[in-house]
């Protein structure tokens, strides 16, 4: 799921092509994909874009009149900018939003649609669907700290929950607690106010040095090589691979569709996570420790 460095990139990319432009016409591949009905599409044509912001996870296309389009990429919702015209085409093409200087498409891989378009109107009404994430770049410590410890759970979680933190999913909360060294299972209640500190400063540094690094490989084109994995980064999606720190293979915990990175000697001094489905399976054949399996 594109998180806080691609949503921004994505964000200035839209900005320096639709702000000032109407939009012309919009055309929805499948009805899965709108997710209200009022206001109703036909309220956005001939609407100037005022700006595109964003919201978490999600981008906001702010137009006249006070209507706001928000797109929810989800895990495979991608955007692309296209010449103007440009009729989607295939099962992936979800809708198409026509300008008179291009087209932005939006496609979802596989078979799965959880991609969504929503309609609003008033900053009220788009305010309803926020949903309270804290926003690390104009949070304090103090109140870094505040969200953290409001309710118990493991750092990986609390950092992936959009109530308590804004833009931070599964593959950049891997990173930044490998930069803390921090245990991705660790409870947040047994926190000390130094780890708080240094995940803080870790969560602004790891956001901050990829949503450069997008910047400068995109320029001035589109985004188009939007992914969760990515071989620079230090532990997500690198599960046997050499930690860039210590060497040691990254380790993998692996629940529902998704899975955490680490690495045991960085982040949980040696011990191996239980996987919740191969640990039961083993039992009391499971490493506990990264030395049994060197």
């Amino acid at each position: 799921m594109p998180e806080l460095p691609d949503i921004t990139v994505y964000v200035e990319a839209l900005r320096r092509r639709i702000v000032g432009q109407p939009l012309v016409e919009v055309r929805v591949n499948t009805p899965f994909l709108l997710r209200t009905v009022d206001p109703p599409l036909a309220a956005l044509i001939g609407k100037a874009v005022l700006d595109v912001e964003r919201s978490g996870k999600r981008i906001v296309v702010a137009l006249d009149d006070e209507l706001f389009v928000v797109l929810h990429l989800m895990i495979a919702g991608r955007l692309h900018w296209k010449p103007r015209d440009t009729k989607g085409k295939g099962r992936t093409s979800l809708a198409a939003f026509e300008f008179p200087n291009g087209t932005l498409t939006l496609t979802e891989a596989g078979s799965k649609r959880r991609a969504s378009l929503s309609l609003y109107r008033g900053r009220a009404a788009l305010a309803e669907i926020a949903r309270g994430g804290l926003e690390i770049f104009e949070a304090t410590l103090a109140q870094f700290a505040e969200r953290l410890r409001a309710e118990n759970h493991t750092l990986k979680r609390s950092l992936t929950d959009p109530r308590l933190f804004s833009g931070i999913g599964n593959a950049y909360s891997d990173e930044l607690l490998h930069r803390a060294r921090l245990s991705p299972v660790k409870l947040t209640s047994r926190l000390t106010d130094e780890e708080i500190a240094t995940l803080f400063e870790a969560t602004r540094i790891t956001l901050t040095e990829w949503t450069d690094r997008l910047r400068a490989e995109t320029g001035n084109d589109f985004p188009e090589k939007v992914t969760a994995f990515r071989p620079e980064m230090a532990v997500h999606g690198r599960y046997g691979l050499p930690c860039p720190v210590c060497g040691n293979p990254v380790q993998r915990i692996r629940y529902a569709e998704n899975e955490t990175n680490y690495c045991a000697r960085c982040q949980t001094d040696g011990k191996l996570l239980a996987d919740r489905g191969l640990s039961r399976l083993l039992k009391q054949d499971w490493p506990k420790s990264l030395d049994e399996i060197l």
